[in-house]
């Protein structure tokens, strides 16, 4: 199994604590953020991890190495100052993620998810399965609605993108790279009816911006 995690964001409105280093290096709890994901992806049984980056991304290189200290092969992906977006990064690391689905998890959330619960199979008419959470305060109007686990656009019952799904290529293969965002893609599977999602009560936090992260490490000490 491989996965990708996503860090090449600038991390604006974050800072000032993203000035000088990449919002995935921020600490939790005394660890980065990156730290955690490529701890439970090592225990869910991944062997290879791809890591895009753009905003200082010779610390990501130089705190994560070749990965050894977590059991896994990494593999980086750069990009140009500012980053290709979200699916524009997965498209240019293709290449690095083979032919099998693979997970992506967005660098910048928390949770304590067990990694071994996710999702490893796609049924063929399916592009991806995403997991959906409860609606945080700063996104109340969600993204997506579940019915009868697939995702649709339109919907009461309207949840959150949680950061963390199993892709297959060919999602975003057919599209060449460049800097491009991955809600159209989404959607464009939603209206085939290949996207389905599994919805999660547990915690997560999207941490993007300092009162996030200093709530998260609040709750986290208790």
């Amino acid at each position: 199994m491989r996965a990708m995690i996503l860090a090449a964001g600038r991390g604006n409105r974050m800072r000032p604590l993203t000035d000088n280093q990449p919002k995935p290096l921020l600490p939790v709890a005394g660890k980065p953020l990156l730290a955690y994901h490529l701890e439970k992806l090592a225990a869910a049984g991944v062997n290879e991890v791809v890591i895009n980056h753009a905003w200082h991304g010779e610390k990501i290189e130089n705190f994560v190495g070749d990965g050894s200290q977590w059991g896994l092969q990494i593999s980086l992906s750069a990009e140009p100052e500012g980053g290709l977006e979200t699916a524009g990064g997965i498209i240019k690391a293709l290449p690095l993620l083979g032919d099998d689905p693979f997970w992506v998890i967005n660098g910048d959330i928390w949770t304590d998810w067990n990694y071994q619960d996710l999702p490893t199979h796609l049924e063929d008419e399916q592009l991806a399965h995403l997991i959906m959470v409860d609606n945080p305060v700063h996104h109340s109007e969600g993204d997506f609605g579940v019915e009868n686990g697939r995702l649709i656009s339109k919907g009461s019952e309207r949840k959150t993108f949680s950061g963390i799904g199993l892709y297959r290529k060919e999602l975003l293969a057919p599209f060449p790279p460049g800097k491009q965002a991955l809600k159209a893609f989404f959607d464009a599977a939603i209206e085939q009816k290949q996207l389905v999602g599994t919805c999660w009560n547990g915690l997560w936090t999207d941490v993007g911006t300092p009162e996030r992260l200093h709530q998260l490490n609040q709750q986290l000490e208790k």
